[in-house]
């Protein structure tokens, strides 16, 4: 099987975590689990996942903020012994370089632009590059700071296997041809990447069946 995948925990609920967690137990496929800001700020969600053992942790915080405030952040996080934590390329080249000398074995992952963005998006925000433009400026970035990993959209992957040599980490992905709220999204069975990300087409329903569903399609 080429990918591997990230399960995104889009819940601030302890028991629905415990569940999706318990239902997505395979040795077919490998497998990692993704909190997000909604967990993370959750009552109970950083506790949880100070109890997790012998699962590869992303913890998606997405971090822009000064330098001073990024590096505190990370090694605020540090007792948590996750595998995977993102910061945004655009917080700058600086930022990024000194989040990833005090990293440790935290792997640093820089997402470009956000696979809910388009074209008309990123004009309206103020940007004048096209997406793929801003993600190949953006992934000369992440390799000017030796970051570990890259996120972005299934359409940008072959693009920025070029530049970037290390992990590429792909959201946008769905099961079959149904989609939520990405506008940059592709069928799993047809992403290149070394990570996949899936949410909903996983964590809705019954999850079992829907591992099931997702490991046929990547036969």
């Amino acid at each position: 099987m080429k990918n591997k995948i990230f399960i995104a925990i889009d819940t601030n609920k302890v028991s629905k975590a415990k569940r999706i967690i318990r239902d997505t137990q395979t040795k077919k496929i490998k497998i990692g689990y993704k909190f997000g800001l909604e967990f993370m700020n959750s009552k109970n969600g950083r506790r949880f996942i100070s109890t997790l053992r012998n699962k590869i942790i992303f913890i998606d915080l997405k971090l822009k903020d000064t330098v001073n405030t990024m590096v505190s952040t990370v090694k605020a996080l540090k007792d948590l012994k996750i595998d995977y934590l993102t910061v945004h390329i655009s917080s700058g080249l600086g930022a990024l370089k000194a989040v990833k000398k005090i990293s440790g074995r935290i792997k640093i992952i820089g997402v470009t632009t956000l696979t809910s963005l388009n074209d008309n998006d990123l004009r309206l925000i103020g940007y004048n590059k096209s997406v793929k433009s801003l993600v190949i400026h953006q992934a000369k970035l992440a390799k000017m700071a030796s970051l570990d990993a890259l996120v972005c959209s299934p359409y940008e992957v072959s693009s920025l296997r070029k530049i970037f040599k290390k992990e590429i980490i792909t959201p946008g992905v769905q099961i079959g041809k149904r989609n939520y709220d990405q506008k940059r999204s592709m069928e799993a069975k047809k992403v290149k990447s070394d990570w996949i990300v899936i949410g909903r087409a996983i964590t809705r329903g019954n999850v079992k069946k829907n591992i099931q569903n997702l490991i046929e399609e990547l036969r």
